[in-house]
């Protein structure tokens, strides 16, 4: 990462992280995507914590990026357009609270921002059931353990990857093609 960029940090929860950074990664502008946990009650939680549905935070992505090439509103509209957002503490086969959707902002603009796309998406009826993703003020985000980091590129024929994640990335490569990364 280079020390003269003014990066900016968005904390997007929708679903597994696994899928969720393997999309936001390949993102012009994102210079970093960390997996871990947020919105939850216990400090320095553990995946296996998580999972067990007891600790309050959702799989959540620390997404460093640089608003001269990626703005914000961008990220909100890949979040929004690559998961769904109207299913409660859940995303297709992954079940819990650990799941949910959930923007977790860090000034007001974010919150501003969030709640004025989710409201219009709302009125568009673009979903058939009204969105339940969740805007939060950001409080602590704690970094998942290394064996889920980059967990796609490793493990691109693993059967969850091949037919959960696959999917989504290839979504975003015919949603977003102009907001990819050059390979």
């Amino acid at each position: 990462m280079s020390d003269n960029k003014n990066l900016e940090t968005a904390i997007l929860a929708n679903g597994c992280f696994w899928c969720t950074e393997a999309v936001f990664q390949q993102l012009k502008g994102v210079e970093k995507v960390s997996s871990g946990y947020s919105g939850g009650h216990i400090k320095n939680p553990t995946y296996e914590q998580v999972c067990n549905k007891d600790t309050g935070h959702a799989e959540a992505l620390e997404i460093e990026y640089d608003p001269s090439v990626i703005s914000f509103d961008e990220l909100l509209e890949v979040f929004w357009k690559t998961h769904d957002p109207t299913t409660l503490n859940r995303q297709g086969n992954d079940v819990g609270p650990q799941y949910r959707s959930v923007i977790f902002y860090h000034n007001e603009s974010q919150k501003e921002k969030a709640e004025k796309y989710k409201a219009s998406l709302n009125e568009s009826g673009v979903f058939d059931k009204p969105i339940v993703t969740a805007i939060e003020p950001f409080t602590v985000f704690y970094p998942a353990e290394d064996y889920h980091a980059n967990y796609y590129k490793r493990n691109p024929s693993q059967s969850y990857c091949y037919f959960v994640i696959k999917p989504k990335v290839e979504k975003l490569h015919k949603l977003f093609a102009d907001k990819l990364k050059e390979k």
